[in-house]
């Protein structure tokens, strides 16, 4: 057939399938050579260094930024880079996973004689099981497919993914070996949303100068005021002894007035001389510095109505400033 005259969905489905289907019969012959790698890495005392030339470099790289992500230290090594000066990075008590589909790439191979004065442990990962590089490695893991994608059996595709999908299961295993945790994954990932959200907390974005607070015996008005000032769109209203009793925000002056203005024989001034222990809100919802900043999020949108802001206290309850829905969002919690 025609490959041309088929629509281009169909035929990119039977790249994803044919593909499955290499990854399929590559995970049914996993056995002791993979077994015997993750035991190497996680016994070893150095860094893992990939390395590989091309295509498979490129997944060298990706498979090395995987380990360093997931607890598992290593880099990348370009092996003609290597052979120009780079070999002097590389420390005996680390250990060498060698990426090459062929297993004959002329720079991977030129880098072997190193690698055995230096002592390494060297895994191959190839297509190639009698090649030169798994005839001088350790430990040898068959990436071997039956033909690549490509309609000439050219271009690295299904041989690629298949290194893709075994460093892939190796991190994985490897992870959960090592007991890591998404926590772990946070703190090598500060700057990326995960990271944010699980080391972020409110005392890393509350500010003490926005800290509107009032006592509860004082008037409606004088509350308003400290809602105009402070321009926090709440006030944290406080006992005697300074601990938080309650919260006025600017959805509680709306429905104040829009409840009083129903009321008989009830001026504005009569509204605003009530003492806003009153009508404020008792028990509010509230946060402290030590909460994760995504928790707090939650706890603005998941209730039955949505919050703005929260009042953070400290561990005697007094209020200490107070976190704003916007300051959560522009954090990118």
């Amino acid at each position: 057939m025609d490959k041309t005259a088929e629509p281009a969905s169909a035929r990119g489905r039977l790249v994803f399938f044919e593909e499955a289907d290499a990854l399929r019969a590559l995970g049914e012959r996993l056995g002791d050579s993979f077994d015997a790698a993750v035991e190497a890495i996680l016994a070893c005392r150095g860094r893992v260094v990939l390395t590989g030339m091309g295509k498979h470099g490129i997944v060298a790289r990706k498979i090395a930024a995987t380990f360093a992500s997931t607890g598992t230290p290593a880099f990348f090594m370009h092996p003609a880079e290597g052979a120009h000066g780079d070999l002097g990075m590389i420390d005996p008590a680390d250990l060498i996973l060698a990426v090459s589909n062929s297993g004959n790439t002329a720079e991977v191979l030129g880098c072997i004689p190193f690698f055995k004065r230096n002592h390494n442990a060297i895994i191959a990962m190839t297509g190639n099981p009698r090649s030169e590089l798994a005839r001088h490695a350790d430990i040898v893991l068959d990436i071997a497919v039956s033909r690549e994608v490509c309609p000439l059996n050219l271009a690295p595709t299904t041989s690629t993914t298949a290194a893709m999908a075994m460093g892939d299961a190796l991190a994985v295993v490897l992870l959960e070996r090592r007991g890591f945790a998404a926590d772990d994954f946070a703190l090598r990932h500060p700057s990326g949303t995960l990271g944010r959200r699980l080391l972020l907390r409110v005392g890393d974005l509350v500010r003490s100068d926005r800290n509107p607070v009032i006592t509860e015996d004082r008037s409606f008005e004088e509350a308003m005021t400290e809602i105009t000032r402070s321009q926090m769109g709440a006030v944290s209203i406080v006992g005697a002894n300074g601990c938080l009793v309650g919260i006025l925000t600017d959805g509680d002056l709306r429905r104040i007035f829009q409840r009083e203005a129903t009321q008989a024989n009830r001026s504005v001034a009569d509204v605003l001389n009530r003492p806003v222990s009153e009508i404020m809100t008792r028990n509010p919802i509230h946060t402290v510095p030590d909460m994760l900043a995504a928790k707090a999020l939650s706890l603005m949108e998941d209730g039955p109505r949505k919050i703005f802001v929260l009042p953070v206290l400290d561990e005697q309850r007094r209020p200490i400033g107070m976190i704003h829905l916007h300051d959560l969002i522009g954090a990118g919690v």
